[in-house]
């Protein structure tokens, strides 16, 4: 049975596609491709259509990411299919689960860096967007650390599946 993960930004197109090529290349390295399913979206329509930022795939590049996207929004039908929702700031957590159609669903949402242990009290993944590519690059820092702790959940939920 396949664990379904998506990230949800604003407008997918910096944080969300970043997560997204992050966590498909860690569960690629703990040879879960075959039971995780991993995708994004935004919470706005502002870049439906657009590829990911050129910082962001520039940033992704330098460190070895491969990243083939095509920016979209998050749907509410999507709940239903999906086993995990990761939003990258507290408004995205807020905004998506204020959509979901369900209770169920609500519990589904999770701040990414709740997965970093190492976050403390700061669990939001500023917005590179405005900024430079500096800004990509620490983004990029908070999603790799918060990726371990969150592949770690999910092959825990999946070792519990199996049992």
């Amino acid at each position: 049975m396949t664990y379904r993960v998506c990230f949800v930004c604003t407008g997918n197109i910096c944080r969300s596609p970043m997560a997204e090529s992050v966590f498909r290349a860690r569960a690629a390295e703990a040879e879960l491709t075959d039971l995780v399913e991993v995708d994004s979206a935004g919470t706005g329509s502002w870049h439906e259509g657009e590829g990911a930022d050129p910082r962001a795939v520039a940033v992704l590049e330098e460190h070895g990411y491969d990243i083939d996207h095509t920016a979209r929004r998050f749907d509410p039908s999507w709940f239903s299919r999906l086993d995990l929702v990761i939003a990258l700031d507290s408004g995205h957590l807020k905004a998506l689960r204020r959509m979901a159609p369900t209770e169920e669903d609500a519990r589904k949402v999770r701040l990414l860096r709740s997965y970093d242990p190492g976050a403390g009290d700061d669990l939001d993944v500023p917005d590179p967007y405005y900024g430079g590519l500096d800004g990509f690059a620490e983004c990029l820092e908070r999603v790799e650390a918060a990726s371990t702790g969150l592949l770690a959940a999910v092959r825990e939920h999946l070792e519990g599946r199996a049992a």
